[in-house]
């Protein structure tokens, strides 16, 4: 895309916003390259990428990403040979637990809805490796800042040792320095440190009373640091343990390093998908503050953009205008008066291109389509007029000429006020000159211009299109709004009259233009009216038609859900009526079983053929069921003898006894044994397989991103706290947010003090008016 065009439409600008939305710096970079892509498939999918990431931004509370950073450099390092610290090594285990958090989060978003999909990020999450053991190997053995005390043994005895050490040394001192006989000796009873040593101050005077080394004095003299006899080889023995210490914390930052460089392919995968991750965060949440749509793009060369508007002005004051240009039109003319909004149309449609191309959503109600352009480009500048000098008419048309040698049939084509800075009739001739060449290369232009000849230009070429901004004479201010398809009108009349200008004036100026000019103007006025008319229909008329494909949808789901339970319903009620009918049968074999014994005793004269018929009846009432269900199968796994098995048209569980060929099994359920073909088993219970390495999580179908306690008692929420830190921890979440509500204080207060000493909480802090204020207590997990 050509540079001129982007700094003319102000791309950059966009460019910042965007940055501001970014979380780290291998986002600031990813917006940095951000350029507007030529290619349909490449902007496709750009725009498929960001829509995806907005979607889930704007229904779900997404994973923090702060402290990620770059660590390629490190990465670089590590496999050269050099030694990571703790700080560095800490960079690389934020990635890991960023990209965890990640993956935690998208698998609870699909086990909350199966039929929700996103593809591209779908393929992003299935490439992020497992680092488990890498970031335990590096969250063992480092805090913050330094190494853990037990990250190894030996670093652990040396600082056992230290502290030791340096306890006696701080008894041995106070001694000195609480010693009655000593007060008047010191200028003052404390111990400090010079050169790395324990000293204590005593007075230049009472040197002799003391033996050790004098490592500093004061600037007056008077006070000496001396370093007591007693404790010099103590202090020695703490310099030999801090070397000691210092190689052995070398050695497990160079232990780290090597574990690091052992992944560091794997750790450049994730930092590329976590940043790009960022990077579309921060599209999507550009997007809201503009309430960007996703646009279709379309092979046909089309520009439909309804009720769209410049993102870098007020969006409270801006108008929103509907650019279009229709299937058979590639030229489009705008007319109007000075600072009517016709330059800011012209940006609005570039930028909003550029913008597209570049994978954002652009400012414009639902329903826009658009095309790929190979470039913009845009030759403008302030309104200019016939007093300005050559030079600047010259720069113009310098301008003109380079966009005409580099155009193209897909290119798109600004033009403000073209052709002015020069006599008003050869202006007209060259800008019309201008459009018919660039209408031969076949490019889609759209012009400003200030010349009435260009009204009529459009009524003599096929393609092109007059349009305007709109002029309130009853303000005397222009409203901004755009009318496509229709000229400027001339408003002198109206104006001067508005403005007390003697009614027989305007009339003899309206006798002297002609009655063909009056008739186009009265022309144009009633264009204007009926263009807003069917702008305002096509708009309502789409938003309806998108409501009805809506409605149809949820009516096509609804039937789909109504045929299903009318199916189960005849089920259950033939299950129901088979029930009775066996009732009335039963029922039925007492009555027949009684009229026997009766016609037995009292000779009755009841043909037994007709009470055999009669039962028969009932019998016929009753529908059967069989046990056998039409399910298909799943799981076409292999079959063998031990396996636990399901039998699909029973619904049952079993067990496979014996093979007796491919095609016919033995299976035990419960006590029945039954052949049973192949195609009916599907096993339920492998054999045991090579264990893959996987990033392990408990309960995550249980656990959110907030815990609820209102209405709990004291002891029942110190209970809920620690079984919902644990579960928050094993999802690797890096931050949690306990709603206990205001109240008294007492449950904020008592949640607080638990989590100081909870051993999972790195800190907490009471919720921003945004999170719920102080109802709710923030808290850092380690």
């Amino acid at each position: 895309m050509r540079q001129k065009s982007l700094n003319v439409l102000e791309f950059d600008k966009i460019k910042a916003l965007v940055e501001k939305e970014t979380m780290s710096d291998i986002g600031k970079a990813k917006v940095a390259e951000m350029s507007p892509a030529t290619d349909f498939k490449t902007v496709e999918f750009q725009m498929n990428e960001t829509d995806e990431i907005a979607q889930i931004y704007n229904k779900h509370r997404m994973p923090s990403l702060s402290g990620l950073s770059q660590v390629t450099q490190l990465l670089h390092r590590a496999n050269i040979g050099g030694v990571l610290n703790v700080r560095e090594l800490n960079a690389i285990k934020r990635l890991i637990q960023i990209q965890n958090q990640y993956k935690t989060f998208y698998n609870g978003i699909l086990e909350e809805d199966e039929e929700i999909k996103y593809p591209i990020l779908n393929d992003r999450m299935e490439q992020l490796p497992v680092l488990n053991d890498l970031f335990q190997e590096i969250h063992q053995k480092c805090d913050a800042y330094d190494l853990f005390d037990n990250a190894s043994y030996e670093l652990q005895g040396i600082r056992s040792k230290i502290s030791s050490t340096t306890q006696r040394i701080k008894q041995n001192l106070d001694k000195v320095v609480k010693s009655q006989s000593n007060q008047k000796k010191l200028s003052d009873a404390i111990v400090t440190v010079r050169n790395e040593r324990n000293v204590i101050p005593v007075k230049a005077e009472y040197r002799q009373d003391f033996s050790g080394i004098v490592h500093d004095q004061s600037a007056s003299g008077q006070t000496l640091y001396i370093e007591p006899s007693s404790i010099v080889e103590m202090n020695n023995q703490i310099s030999r343990l801090r070397n000691d210490e210092k190689v052995e914390c070398e050695r497990i930052l160079t232990e780290l390093t090597r574990l690091v460089a052992e992944e560091s392919d794997a750790c450049l995968v994730s930092e590329s998908i976590i940043g790009q991750i960022d990077f579309l965060t921060a599209k999507a949440r550009y997007a809201t503050t503009i309430k960007g749509t996703k646009p279709e793009f379309t092979a046909e060369r089309t520009v439909y953009l309804p009720k769209a508007f410049h993102p870098l002005l007020d969006k409270d004051t801006v108008v929103a205008n509907t650019i279009e240009f229709a299937s058979d039109i590639e030229t489009v003319i705008i007319t109007g008066p000075n600072t009517g909004g016709k330059t800011v149309t012209l940006k609005t449609l570039g930028l909003i291109i550029m913008m597209a191309q570049s994978g954002l959503l652009i400012p414009t109600l639902d329903g826009s389509k658009l095309s790929v352009f190979e470039n913009v480009y845009c030759d403008i500048g302030d309104e200019q007029s016939i007093e300005q000098s050559l030079s600047t008419f010259s720069s113009h048309m310098k301008n003109i000429v380079e966009i005409l040698k580099s155009a193209t049939k897909n290119s798109l084509i600004l033009f403000d006020e073209l052709g002015a800075g020069t006599d008003p009739s050869e202006g007209a001739a060259l800008a019309m000159s201008i459009l018919d060449h660039v209408h031969e290369i076949g490019s889609l232009v759209m012009a400003t211009t200030h010349y009435p000849e260009l009204k009529a230009y459009s009524y003599n070429r096929q393609g092109v299109m007059n349009a305007s901004v709109e002029f309130d004479v009853n303000t005397l201010s222009p409203t901004y709004k755009l009318l496509m398809g229709v000229p400027g009108r001339s408003n002198a009349f109206d104006i001067s009259k508005k403005l007390g200008l003697n009614i027989e004036i305007i009339q003899k100026a309206k006798s002297m233009i002609g009655q063909d000019e009056q008739e186009i103007n009265e022309m144009i006025a009633s264009l204007e009216y009926n263009s807003k008319r069917v702008d305002e229909q096509r708009i309502e008329l789409e938003q309806l038609l998108r409501e009805a494909q809506e409605t149809h949808q949820s009516l096509t789901k609804q039937y789909e859900n109504y045929q299903n339970q009318e199916k189960q319903m005849l089920e259950q009620a033939k299950e129901k009526a088979n029930q009775r009918v066996k009732s009335a049968t039963k029922e039925a074999d007492e009555i027949l079983k009684e009229l026997r014994e009766l016609r037995d005793k009292k000779g009755a004269d009841v043909k037994e053929h007709e009470l055999i018929d009669k039962k028969k009846q009932l019998d016929d009432q009753y529908e059967s069921t069989s046990l056998k269900q039409n399910v298909q199968k799943q799981k076409w796994d292999e079959i063998k003898a031990g396996d636990e098995v399901k039998v699909l048209t029973y619904g049952q569980k079993g067990e496979v006894l014996e093979l007796i060929d491919e095609n016919e099994a033995v299976v035990q359920m419960g006590i029945i044994k039954m052949k049973l073909p192949i195609e009916d088993l599907e096993k339920t219970k492998k054999t045991k397989e090579q264990p893959t390495k996987m990033v392990r999580r408990q309960n995550r179908q249980d656990v959110k991103m907030e815990l609820d306690l209102r209405g709990y008692r004291y002891d029942e929420a110190m209970v809920a706290v620690d079984q919902y830190l644990d579960q928050a921890v094993l999802s690797n979440y890096e931050q949690v947010y306990i709603i206990h509500g205001k109240g008294t204080g007492a449950l904020q207060k008592g949640v607080q003090n638990h989590l100081k000493q909870h051993k999972s909480v790195a800190s907490y802090r009471n919720g921003m008016p945004s999170e719920g204020g102080f109802g709710v207590t923030v808290a850092e997990l380690k």
